[in-house]
């Protein structure tokens, strides 16, 4: 051979493994996964929109009713608080948004047949569970927005609306509710159909967003009982997030990591547990 033909195959051969190179797939990281959940909750708003905005109308509507109805039954009492049932009222429409972001949405998964896909993805079952609802988190916080808006326009009162300490806060609050989906997910991935015991606990949010009205020091341990008065500070007397006391932010982070990590390992243990018995994808 000549050395033009060497040169010529050891060319070829630098090229075929160049090509060759720049064809590895690069493995996905959680950034990735990220935009791919974002992307398929943003698919899912879009390609349904009459469910989309029922959501928005039924949360409404059922505003309307305590509004107008208790405006007609309590008269200048419920007018007076009406600032703090508007904040009330948009923290439970964010903690139902959150709760059932990871709980109803395995529920549907485990009717689907599609867990098992979740298992075996390289990430692990739980990571994409957490960044599906908090990708669904995401919506809610922009439903929630818009039915917030309605409701200040509707009742005609104002609220201090500061951005940055609103969502701060208001995050903060419901992280703790998004511990207790994933708790509610384990459960759901262990006995299957248990939908209406755990809807059942969306009602308890209301008891506990309206906690600090008792004034009981060991209800601010609870979830979303301490974020509610923060919120309620924050947009009713205009309190900034750096004027609030570091022991009450300190709590206030505390509480959301730790119903956070415990709700976590309640869904690692109760789905461990379905993978011994064999149950992970029955139905």
């Amino acid at each position: 051979m000549t050395a033009e033909g060497r040169g010529a195959e050891a060319t070829d051969g630098a090229g075929e493994s160049a090509t060759g190179a720049a064809e590895t797939p690069r493995r996905a990281g959680y950034r990735h996964l990220m935009r791919a959940v974002l992307y398929r909750e943003y698919l899912v708003f879009v390609r349904y929109p009459a469910n989309a905005v029922g959501g928005i109308v039924v949360a409404l509507f059922f505003f309307g009713v305590l509004f107008y109805g208790g405006r007609m039954v309590a008269g200048q009492a419920l007018t007076d608080s009406i600032e703090g049932i508007v904040v009330g009222y948009f923290l439970w429409t964010l903690s139902v948004g959150a709760y059932s972001a990871i709980s109803n949405d395995i529920g549907s998964e485990v009717q689907w047949g599609t867990l098992e896909r979740h298992v075996m993805t390289p990430f692990g079952f739980a990571p994409v569970a957490l960044l599906k609802g908090v990708a669904k988190l995401v919506r809610t916080f922009l439903t929630s927005a818009l039915i917030l808006a309605v409701m200040l326009v509707m009742t005609g009162t104002t609220l201090s609306l500061h951005v940055l300490t609103v969502a701060t806060v208001a995050a903060l609050t419901v992280v703790s509710v998004l511990g207790l989906g994933f708790a509610a997910g384990g459960i759901t991935v262990l006995y299957k159909r248990v939908g209406n015991w755990l809807n059942l606990l969306q009602f308890g949010f209301i008891v506990l967003i309206s906690a600090p009205a008792f004034d009981l020091g060991w209800t601010r341990l609870l979830p979303l009982a301490h974020g509610s008065a923060l919120l309620q500070r924050a947009m009713v007397e205009g309190t900034r997030l750096w004027e609030f006391s570091v022991p009450d932010l300190a709590l206030l982070v505390g509480v959301a990591a730790g119903y956070l990590v415990g709700g976590y390992l309640v869904f690692q243990v109760a789905t461990r547990r379905a993978r011994r018995l064999g149950v992970l994808g029955d139905y």
